[in-house]
């Protein structure tokens, strides 16, 4: 049995915002004026060095919640909100209230 694509998309992207340092870069270009943000001045709001942030931001690329491009010498980023729009509409379906389809016995 193959897993739905969406929960396979949706899988990759909590995963991706399952270390701290993940979401804090979502938070920081949250508020980035504009909405973009070069990776120096992220690296300036966080506690980790620029290497790391590079890391994670790549991580965050391939899940699809950042994207970006270079402008002269300097990486800029911004988030792609319809991909946490997706994230958020999916984790408001695990409430109780029967949006999401119960799994068949036996399956978890």
């Amino acid at each position: 049995m193959a897993f739905d694509q969406e929960d396979v998309v949706l899988a990759a992207r909590m995963k991706a915002l399952g270390h701290p340092a993940r979401v804090a870069i979502v938070r920081a270009l949250l508020c980035a004026e504009g909405g973009r943000c070069c990776c120096g001045d992220i690296v300036s709001r966080l506690p980790l060095a620029q290497s790391t942030v590079s890391q994670h931001l790549k991580v965050l690329r391939q899940a699809g919640i950042v994207a970006g491009e270079v402008e002269g010498p300097r990486s800029c980023y911004w988030l792609d909100r319809s991909a946490l729009s997706a994230i958020a509409d999916a984790v408001g379906g695990f409430d109780d209230g029967g949006a999401v389809a119960k799994p068949a016995a036996g399956v978890l």
